[in-house]
């Protein structure tokens, strides 16, 4: 298997175990809307984007977030947004 093949395989497999954490946290939430920091929060998913010494060096849910989007992509989530806050949901 190539780096490219196993890379991907890895990052299908992510994505897969965050759609589990949704569902399984969808029992929780009264309308099954599950925000999303409480995911990042939980899943300690903030990471730093940045290079060691680069003037901005904070901790951000972009690995979250393509992982989201991902799932989205593959029509399995839903998202929605309340105000400045966001939600997912299985479908």
């Amino acid at each position: 298997m190539t780096h490219k093949a196993r890379l991907h395989e890895l990052f299908d497999a992510m994505a897969k175990e965050l759609l589990s954490f949704i569902k399984e946290s969808e029992n929780e939430f009264p309308d099954g809307w599950v925000p999303a920091t409480f995911i990042k929060d939980q899943l300690e998913l903030k990471k730093s984007a940045y290079p060691q010494g680069n003037k901005i060096d904070q901790e951000t849910g972009w690995l979250f977030a393509t992982l989201a989007r991902h799932l989205q992509d593959k029509n399995a989530v839903a998202f929605k947004k309340s105000g400045t806050r966001s939600f997912y949901k299985s479908t």
